[in-house]
């Protein structure tokens, strides 16, 4: 069976994946979907996945990569320090009627470079601020969403560079559906299982109740994390406050909590590189204490780093600890995606910024004075950036000062 063949045969299974064991949509819920224009088919095929499975309305909010470079290119600064009301109508209105909502992402690490980092951050603190209900619902899991990718021309030629644009599309479509558990016979059979082994990890973790987490690698990474009484860990299918499971990332790998805010101390260094806001970030590493990265070096982007860790009070400290085999699927492609959603899955890592409220008991149902007292950590962004290696040792640390084996060389110790 040729490429062609075979995406023809499983694009629907892939869709049905994302409807049923990723954002878990609900009989009449209304379902929201954001997506580049290119991805224009896939998003078709999709909604009527959608409206068979019971969707009550599929909306579309559509985005081009190259239009957007054009705005930051030539409006004026101003233009970026307001968000027009309809723009955040668009998201608090869809949110408060209990819509669930699925991002489709491609990977293009150069839409930004060159752009006035100015207008970049002026835009996220603002675009925050206005829809800080709906991204703090999210955060909270008050209703379900999800990540997944699709094929871009540009994510395509960076990954693919010597054949046909067609031919480079088709290839990276095979790579989404095989990292994403898609290609085999019966897909969501594969999800239930796969959803059930990440399950047993992080009640694992979560019995364990450690105070904090040791990792250290040869490339130099020496860190200790702290983690907060209470901490709860997830990955994979979570509940949210309506009452159902859905899982908020198609791929993923990982098993995650909240670290404690102000007991972050050490050095370390990132395994692969970090792709904010379209600028590419590479090699770098950050030193910590009590919790606030005091310094920050990098082969290339530090100033987008110095800019990102002075966005807000919380910016400067981490948000999410997250644990990920190093042979995993994504890791074994030995490939870096230039994305986020898929190089995150292929390592542990460690996010700047805000915390997942439900990383802690009671947590969704905490305001945000009583999220900070516990020692979780408040932030208009969320950044996560690679530190794992086939060669990092993770120890969880008890009570009692006795140290357990989470991860030696790379992968679970058990």
């Amino acid at each position: 069976m040729d490429i062609r063949e075979t995406l023809a045969r499983q694009l629907p299974l892939y869709a049905r994946v994302l409807l049923k064991k990723g954002i878990n949509l609900q009989k009449g819920q209304i379902l929201v979907i954001s997506a580049p224009v290119e991805a224009s088919r896939f998003g078709a095929l999709l909604a009527e996945e959608a409206y068979k499975g019971g969707a009550g309305q599929v909306v579309f909010n559509w985005y081009c990569n190259d239009t957007i470079r054009l705005r930051y290119q030539y409006e004026p600064q101003e233009n970026f320090e307001t968000v027009p009301a309809w723009r955040s109508d668009f998201n608090l209105y869809y949110y408060r009627k209990g819509a669930a909502f699925l991002s489709l992402i491609s990977a293009d690490p150069y839409t930004m470079e060159g752009i006035d980092r100015k207008k970049i951050f002026a835009w996220q603190r603002a675009f925050h601020q206005a829809v800080k209900e709906y991204s703090d619902g999210m955060m909270a899991s008050r209703t379900n969403w999800l990540v997944a990718a699709v094929p871009g021309a540009v994510w395509a030629k960076l990954l693919y560079p010597t054949v046909s644009e067609e031919e480079g599309m088709d290839k990276l479509w095979m790579d989404i559906l095989s990292v994403s558990r898609c290609l085999g016979e019966d897909p969501l059979a594969d999800w239930d299982h796969h959803l059930a082994r990440l399950k047993e990890r992080r009640e694992w973790m979560t019995a364990q109740q450690f105070t904090a987490l040791e990792y250290t690698s040869q490339k130099g990474t020496k860190l200790t994390v702290g983690l907060p009484e209470r901490h709860i860990w997830q990955g994979g299918a979570e509940s949210c406050t309506r009452g159902f499971l859905f899982n908020a990332n198609i791929p993923t790998e990982e098993v995650y909590s909240a670290p404690q805010a102000d007991r972050v101390d050490g050095v370390v260094w990132s395994t692969r590189p970090l792709v904010y806001n379209g600028n590419l970030i590479e090699n770098f590493r950050f030193t910590f204490e009590k919790g606030k990265v005091v310094d920050v070096q990098a082969e290339k982007g530090e100033e987008i780093l110095k800019d990102l860790l002075r966005m807000d009070e919380g910016a400067c400290r981490l948000g999410e600890v997250a644990l990920v085999p190093y042979h995993s699927p994504i890791s074994l492609t030995n490939r870096i995606f230039y994305e986020t959603l898929f190089d995150e899955n292929a390592a542990c890592h460690l996010a700047l910024g805000d915390s997942y409220s439900t990383c802690l008991e009671g947590g969704p149902e905490m305001k945000e004075e009583e999220l900070k007292k516990a020692g979780l950590n408040d932030s208009m962004i969320h950044v996560d950036f690679m530190v794992g290696s086939p060669d990092l040792s993770i120890r969880g640390v008890k009570k009692d000062g006795t140290r357990i084996p989470v991860f030696v060389n790379g992968d679970w110790a058990e």
